[in-house]
């Protein structure tokens, strides 16, 4: 049996080169084009070109200077970089590394936000974030890792930013000046 009939003759067919603006005018569900403009492979699902999955750019950054703050509002920890996404249905992959710590009898958090610490908090209850850190009666240091994973839903430069802050007492991000990392992968899905 011939494979166009096992799998049917549009399978057969290769994708498509265009670019954005070229893209077919009348496409069939399933259709694959690869887009020149954005170097994306799409699928056209019905009723738009959809991204198939796979990562895009991976975007890193470190900080190693130790930040200190008796705020209770949140303030930048210095640990953050930009992307900025190929299209606008991209989503963001957030990895965060940190070392961490709160004075005794104290109680602070940790959140990761979009553009500073004034823009948009990713946590779904912001007061808390990402974070809550009881420093009990001897206070606390600790590694914190946070993942989140964002649609920012635009193609302009996006930053994201670690905030902190405390309930009392001091909190410490890069004790001892170690290290801290904050990843931005961008994912097709």
């Amino acid at each position: 049996m011939p494979l166009s009939t096992v799998l049917g003759a549009q399978s057969l067919v290769q994708p498509a080169v265009c670019t954005t603006a070229t893209r077919p005018a009348s496409p069939y569900t399933g259709q694959a084009i690869y887009d020149t403009t954005t170097a994306t492979q799409l699928i056209y699902n019905g009723t738009a070109f959809v991204a198939t999955g796979r990562i895009v750019q991976l975007v890193q950054a470190s900080v190693a200077t130790q930040v200190q703050t008796t705020s209770s509002s949140y303030v930048t920890t210095t640990l953050n970089t930009s992307i900025t996404p190929s299209l606008n249905t991209s989503k963001v992959l957030i990895v965060v590394s940190l070392p961490y710590s709160n004075a005794a009898n104290q109680d602070s958090n940790l959140t990761i936000f979009r553009g500073t610490v004034a823009g948009t908090n990713l946590a779904t209850n912001a007061s808390v974030g990402f974070g809550f850190f009881s420093g009990g009666t001897q206070g606390i240091s600790t590694p914190w890792n946070a993942t989140f994973l964002d649609s920012p839903a635009t193609t302009s430069a996006t930053t994201y930013t670690v905030g902190m802050k405390t309930a009392g007492g001091t909190a410490a991000a890069f004790i001892g000046n170690a290290q801290g990392t904050i990843t931005l992968i961008e994912v097709l899905v």
